[in-house]
């Protein structure tokens, strides 16, 4: 079933943190299509106004500058709503390495905030991310619940421990949490720019600019890419999972496997460009090989991914041309 038929209550009220950044708007933007009403909770460190500028005229939308650091901000945020889509946290592996005070500040401390506003507030569902990451030096693929590594960074860590506080918040409390381990998420709106910018935006601009993109380590490094969309799917068909699958998480995935020089390839070949990249050394804290095994979500959260990385891709080249 696709998510946009998905039933809530006609009332229901959605607090989407992070929802002015990638991930965020594409989920507040499905929700208000839907007919529910959004709370997007940001303070704009990485998200951007523009993104979600086209919703304020929607009476259905609310945004709130603030920060998930701050848990009153969180409390009042959190105050009648039924569930929470809990996406502000900071993502970037190399960036973390650099600043892992920061990112314990916000992607944990921020997390726990926003557990405990929604468990005081009695929310419903609270879905949040987490990441493939978790799996760390783990080389057996595909990757598959239960089966991790050692972590190989600041940001890995901090979602590790975000699951704990659920699996915690479930069982002490009666809160139903929901992780949502994500492989690799592409697609409208993602930011292209900067040093922590992810692959596929970053190389669509510099193809579209005529730039010779630069490969980390070899290129035979391999990634289970993820359409946003299908993301959107997993977050709210989790608001609808049932109580015996919470204080889990689950593999967010497409299910398949792109080395990173044939996805180049296939860039360059869908814009109709003939640049050769330049390959540099590999990052520190990046995980080799990633492919998700999909079946407990599949199984627990109805979970069924539509879009594939090839029609995926075409969708997110689309949207570049027409906004870069």
């Amino acid at each position: 079933m696709s998510y946009r038929e998905l039933q809530f209550d006609k009332n229901s009220i959605f607090l989407i943190t992070g929802g002015a950044g990638f991930i965020g708007s594409n989920l507040c933007e499905a929700v208000l299509d839907m007919g529910y009403t959004v709370r997007c909770l940001d303070n704009l460190s990485t998200g951007k106004y523009e993104n979600i500028e086209p919703f304020e005229k929607n009476e259905r939308f609310t945004f709130i500058k603030g920060d998930i650091r701050d848990l009153d901000t969180c409390m009042e945020a959190c105050r009648g709503v039924d569930y929470v889509l809990n996406q502000a946290a900071w993502g970037s592996v190399p960036r973390s390495i650099e600043m892992p005070l920061l990112y314990e500040e916000i992607n944990i401390r921020g997390t726990l905030n926003m557990m405990e506003a929604a468990r005081q507030n009695g929310v419903k569902k609270f879905v949040y991310a987490s990441s493939s990451s978790v799996y760390g030096d783990h080389p057996v693929l595909p990757k598959k619940e239960g089966v991790e590594g050692k972590l190989l960074s600041p940001y890995a860590l901090t979602k590790r421990v975000d699951e704990e506080y659920g699996r915690l918040y479930k069982i002490l409390y009666g809160l139903d949490t929901y992780g949502l381990r994500y492989f690799n998420v592409f697609g409208r709106r993602q930011n292209p720019e900067g040093a922590y910018a992810a692959v596929i935006p970053k190389f669509i601009k510099q193809l579209l600019n005529d730039e010779v993109p630069t490969i980390n380590g070899d290129g035979k490094q391999s990634r289970d890419f993820t359409y946003v969309e299908n993301v959107v799917e997993a977050n709210l068909k989790a608001c609808l999972a049932p109580s015996e699958a919470a204080g889990e998480a689950f593999n967010i995935g497409a299910g398949g496997r792109e080395y990173l020089i044939d996805v180049y390839h296939a860039l360059c070949k869908a814009l109709g460009k003939n640049i050769e990249p330049k390959f540099g050394p590999g990052r520190a804290g990046d995980i080799r090989d990633s492919n998700a095994d999909i079946s407990k979500a599949r199984k627990l959260l109805g979970y069924d991914p539509e879009y594939d990385f090839a029609k995926g891709v075409a969708l997110a080249i689309d949207w570049y041309k027409e906004n870069l």
